[in-house]
C-alpha cells in the first residue's frame, strides 16, 4: 500500500479523493480518484464535482478516474503540505507558515463547497475554523497584498452565508502582528554538548516523519546522534536530535530486534531535542554488544513508518517546486521565499 506521504487525501462525505503527490508538488494535478465509501451520502454532490456520466459510473463501480480539478486538488496539496512538507534548513527546503497554510485551506475549503455544496459535510476543518486558526497570524507578511486578497474572497463567502462576524473579520485583517517565519533556534547538524568521556557504543539514525508532529523537526536524514556511555555511577544512553522548530513531548526509545529496551525523554534546547536515562545492567550490555535502533516519536508505535527512500523522493519533488512560476505555488511557500531572499 502506498504511504499517505505519497497519496495526497482528501476526506470528502462518502468519498475519499485521491491524488498522485508528484503531480500536485509538479504544478499539473492530472487525474483524481475518487473512492466512494458511502454512495447514498456521495450521490448528491458527485453529478456537480465530475459530471452525470462519470457519476453513474462511480456509483456502479463503487470509484471513477477523472481529470483532476482544481479545485479539490489545491485544497489536498495544502492539506498535504500541513502534514508532511519535509521543512529542512540542511537540504534547502524552508519552513511553511502555519498561519498562511491555514488561510490558503479556509480558501480552498470554500471554494470546493461553492462547486459542489455539501462535498465536505464533516470534512476535518470549516473555512470559519481555519480561517478563526489563521486570523491572529496573517495580519502583515512578505506578501501582504495576497493575504489581503485571500481574506476579501473569504469575506465575501462569509457574507453569502451570513456568517456577519467573520465577514467583517475577513475583510479587515489586524495590520499590528506578522507572522514572518518562526525563529528556528539552529539549523541541523548543531550541538547541545562536548563529547562524553567513557563513550563504549554509538552511532547515528535518522527520524522517521510518520511517527513525529508535523513542523517539529528538520526533515534531514541522519539528524540523531546515540551514545552510550559508562561514568562511575553505572551506564547511561544519551541522545540528541538535531534540528528543533518547536517544542513537543518526544522520547527517544531504543529497541533490539524490534523491542524496546529503554525510553529516553527528549526536551528542546536552543536548535534541538537531548536527553538521558539510566540503563539497567543488562540493557546496558545488550546495547553495547548487539545492534540497536533509536527511534523517535511520541510513542513507540509510529504505525505505517516512511523509509529512507519515502523521505528523498519527497524532498526531491518539493526542492524542484522551486523552479515552478510563483503563481503555481502555495502562498506560504512565495512568503517563505521571500523572507529568505530578504536575509540576504
Amino acid at each position: 500500500m502506498t504511504h499517505p506521504v505519497h497519496t495526497p487525501v482528501l476526506a470528502a462525505d462518502g468519498a475519499l479523493l485521491r491524488f498522485a503527490l508528484a503531480d500536485l508538488l509538479a504544478g499539473e494535478p492530472g487525474s483524481m480518484r475518487v473512492e466512494l465509501t458511502d454512495a447514498a451520502a456521495a450521490e448528491p454532490w458527485l453529478t456537480r464535482l465530475v459530471g452525470a456520466e462519470r457519476a453513474l459510473a462511480a456509483l456502479e463501480a463503487g470509484h471513477v478516474d477523472v481529470p483532476a480539478r482544481p479545485e479539490p486538488a489545491a485544497l489536498a496539496l495544502l492539506l498535504w503540505a500541513r502534514r508532511w512538507w519535509p521543512a529542512s534548513p540542511a537540504l534547502g527546503v524552508p519552513s511553511l507558515d502555519p498561519a498562511l497554510l491555514d488561510l490558503e485551506a479556509a480558501v480552498a475549503t470554500a471554494a470546493v463547497e461553492t462547486v459542489a455544496e455539501g462535498m465536505l459535510d464533516g470534512f476535518e476543518a470549516t473555512p470559519a475554523e481555519l480561517f478563526d486558526a489563521a486570523a491572529e497570524g496573517v495580519a502583515a507578511t512578505a506578501v501582504a497584498g495576497e493575504v489581503r486578497g485571500l481574506c476579501r474572497r473569504l469575506s465575501a463567502w462569509f457574507d453569502d452565508r451570513d456568517d456577519v462576524v467573520r465577514a467583517e473579520a475577513a475583510a479587515a485583517p489586524a495590520a499590528a502582528a506578522s507572522p514572518g517565519q518562526r525563529e528556528y533556534a539552529l539549523a541541523a547538524g548543531a550541538g547541545s554538548a562536548a563529547p562524553a568521556a567513557g563513550v563504549v557504543a554509538g552511532g547515528r539514525a535518522s527520524v522517521d516523519w510518520a511517527r513525529v508532529p508535523p513542523g517539529i523537526l528538520d526533515a534531514a536524514e541522519n539528524t540523531v546522534a546515540w551514545r552510550i556511555v559508562t561514568p562511575q555511577t553505572g551506564a547511561r544512553l544519551e541522545v540528541e536530535v538535531a534540528g528543533a522548530f518547536a517544542d513537543a513531548a518526544l522520547t527517544a526509545f531504543a529497541t533490539h530486534d524490534g523491542e524496546v529496551f529503554a525510553e529516553v525523554p527528549l526536551h528542546l534546547g536552543a536548535g534541538w531535542f537531548a536527553g538521558a536515562a539510566d540503563l539497567a545492567e543488562a540493557a546496558a550490555r545488550r546495547a553495547v554488544a548487539a545492534p540497536i535502533g533509536i527511534v523517535v516519536g511520541v510513542t513507540a508505535d509510529g504505525g505505517t513508518g516512511t523509509t529512507r527512500e519515502d523521505r528523498a523522493e519527497v524532498v526531491s519533488l518539493v526542492r524542484a517546486r522551486a523552479a515552478l512560476p510563483p503563481e503555481a505555488r502555495t502562498l506560504a511557500e512565495r512568503a517563505a521565499a521571500a523572507s529568505a531572499e530578504e536575509e540576504f
